[in-house]
């Protein structure tokens, strides 16, 4: 279509302290931002590209040139799903992630209102979002920990997967003992020291356990999920809005990533699809912008939990305009997601 521009731009962005998981520890994550330009209107949206899911800096900037021209039309929303997948059918989500964003935007901003409400989302509150201990020293866990709750943070998620998971969960609730508690192994735990840590977490009161085994094990997750008397919810075994069915048995939720699963309007399928299965709902993120987490947070009143802590683990957001009072963040306001760029 005549008048149609794609540029993006790919910047560094850099936590406030290293923030580490299971498989790494990074303060560095580069960024790629889209920019979809159409009868002078824009719309804006961000790759953030994760190893485990086969993506770095490098490879999003080098598809995002095969794949830009995909994006034809900002209302054509299926087209430009259908014309991503006949280019590449597997892998490169956060790319397609940052299409998708640009052309939602685009429409909304078209249509002169946020993209929930041209989705026709209810204006229904946003559930509290987890703030991340990440892993590291256990002193270092206990301050992050202390001063989230200083901070009227009322719901903390922490890493695990060390030797001292059962120390870490006993630490962390004796400095913040009011709190809601999420536990996250990234997929680091063995069966028997998830069927170990099961009664650690019980006493502890945690709230939900997010991917205790190996992504591909959905035998040994529904085998612990008879045992288990927190929710189990899946992360790494969730790649595409078609894994939802095969993982109701094993899970009692899911966790749903924009830049995962390709993009906003995917999460909807795939939030969608779990509930017809009964299954419950996290919105996630990864290390993002504003901008990712503004376009996540549009689909949080249809949640159950939210984890859209990203942006405020920054030292260096490039966008502004959420509003956060301690873990509860009110609905993106404005045309398309709600964020400029400072």
């Amino acid at each position: 279509m005549d008048g149609v521009t794609v540029r993006w731009e790919t910047l560094d962005l850099h936590t406030a302290q290293p923030f580490g998981i299971a498989r790494w520890t990074h303060s560095t994550y580069p960024r790629t931002f889209v920019t979809f330009e159409q009868g002078g209107l824009t719309g804006r949206g961000e790759a953030a590209p994760n190893a485990f899911y086969g993506e770095t800096g490098a490879t999003v900037e080098a598809v995002l040139p095969l794949l830009a021209d995909a994006l034809t039309d900002g209302w054509d929303w299926d087209g430009l799903h259908e014309r991503l997948l006949a280019r590449m059918p597997l892998g490169h989500p956060s790319v397609k992630c940052a299409l998708e964003m640009a052309a939602a935007e685009w429409a909304a901003r078209a249509a002169g209102v946020p993209v929930w409400r041209l989705l026709g989302l209810s204006p229904s509150p946003l559930p509290e979002s987890s703030f991340t201990v990440s892993l590291g020293p256990l002193e270092d866990m206990r301050r992050q920990a202390r001063e989230a709750a200083a901070r009227g943070q009322g719901v903390l998620k922490v890493k695990l997967g060390t030797a001292q998971d059962e120390q870490i969960v006993e630490a962390l609730r004796e400095e913040a003992p009011d709190v809601a508690l999420r536990v996250d192994a990234n997929a680091a735990w063995t069966r028997p020291q998830a069927k170990r840590l099961l009664a650690v977490l019980a006493v502890a009161r945690v709230e939900l356990v997010e991917q205790p085994l190996a992504a591909g094990d959905l035998e040994g997750h529904a085998e612990l999920r008879r045992l288990a008397r927190v929710p189990l919810v899946a992360d790494e075994s969730l790649h595409h809005v078609s894994d939802v069915p095969a993982l109701a048995e094993a899970f009692d939720g899911v966790n749903l990533k924009l830049a995962k699963l390709g993009g906003p309007l995917q999460a909807l399928r795939a939030l969608r699809l779990a509930r017809a299965h009964r299954m419950q709902v996290m919105i996630g993120c990864m290390i993002e912008s504003s901008l990712g987490i503004a376009a996540a947070a549009h689909l949080a009143g249809l949640c159950d939990w939210a984890d859209l802590d990203g942006a405020l683990l920054l030292a260096d957001d490039p966008f502004t305009g959420l509003s956060w009072t301690a873990g509860r963040l009110e609905r993106p306001a404005g045309t398309g997601w709600g964020v400029e760029r400072r």
